[in-house]
């Protein structure tokens, strides 16, 4: 077992090293890969699969969360069935469920990439300007999202979230990105360790006061909300903006300030198409969510003011 899991950790150990690591050799990437695997993966990770559907899904995790944080977002496409196909097999046992229901909060970028495949011939070799434009990423997703109800777990949580973001000052709307993480479940993990409704990293979630052992604070609605709140709060005074605070919440904040000084640029949209994919769906997929759930677009929202012994004050 723990072979597997040194496995699965070495496929994942490039997504979770720090930007600062691209010179790390590979004995010492072998030796983190092996701590941040004790730290994040559960233990008995895929084993009630047997050998070809475990190295089938294996395989699957891995080109999933390569694409994902790759730079071209067509390119995930070609994961569309794949994952579909898998998904069943992980819903079977409980040990593999939170990784089921991670899976198919991800296929909404699976089914937009197949559109845009369609839409937009594949260039090679791919490049920023080959990926679809912020534009056309917000166009798409409203129509994606227009008719989609309300997620069954939200109707009971969302009252308790927004509580949560007021005393934080920070927008009540943007509880919503709990849908897009894990819509509203927060049994919901990634391969890579981000577990809970906001799909909190260990490092950020340990950043922000929770635990994650002996038990994982990630799991339960409101402390899980007071984390991505702070985080959230603290991008938005980094960047000014809310879709970079959402690019950085996703990608990291060196990812985005990277790029903003690279491209000497001050806007999402400016360095949007050299973004990683998942990124560069992930704000626009968040904004369409608002625009569906609270009839605002990002630019109306409003930061209230964090509790201050009284209460919380308006909003508005």
């Amino acid at each position: 077992m723990k072979s597997l899991v040194c496995i699965l950790a070495l496929l994942t150990w490039p997504l979770a090293a720090s930007p600062q690591d691209d010179t790390i050799s590979l004995e010492e990437m072998a030796q983190s890969a092996e701590t941040w695997a004790q730290e994040n993966l559960d233990p008995e990770l895929l084993a009630t699969l047997d050998g070809a559907d475990r190295e089938r899904t294996e395989r699957l995790l891995q080109e999933l969360q390569k694409e994902l944080d790759a730079g071209y977002v067509v390119d995930l496409a070609a994961l569309r069935e794949g994952i579909k196909a898998i998904l069943p097999l992980l819903e079977q046992h409980e040990e593999t469920l939170p990784y089921a229901l991670w899976l198919k909060a991800q296929m909404d970028y699976l089914d937009v990439a197949e559109q845009f495949r369609t839409a937009k011939p594949r260039v090679k070799p791919a490049t920023p300007s080959a990926n679809p434009l912020p534009g056309e990423q917000r166009e798409i997703w409203v129509t994606k999202l227009a008719k989609r109800s309300w997620p069954v777990a939200a109707q009971s949580q969302v009252p308790v979230l927004k509580q949560a973001f007021l005393a934080q000052g920070v927008p009540p709307e943007l509880i919503w990105i709990a849908e897009v993480e894990s819509s509203f479940d927060a049994r919901a993990r990634s391969p890579k360790g981000a577990a809970g409704l906001f799909q909190l990293m260990p490092v950020t979630a340990k950043r922000f006061g929770l635990r994650t052992w002996p038990f994982d604070q990630r799991l339960k609605p409101e402390p899980s909300a007071n984390a991505a709140a702070q985080y959230l709060r603290s991008l938005h005074s980094q960047f000014k903006d809310w879709r970079l605070a959402l690019a950085a919440y996703n990608a990291g904040e060196g990812t985005v300030s990277r790029l903003l000084k690279k491209h000497n640029a001050r806007t999402f949209d400016a360095v949007a198409t050299s973004l990683p994919a998942e990124t560069q769906m992930f704000v626009p997929r968040v904004e369409a969510t608002l625009l569906r759930r609270e009839g605002k677009k990002i630019g109306q929202l409003r930061s209230p003011r964090a509790e201050t012994g009284g209460g919380v004050a308006n909003p508005y």
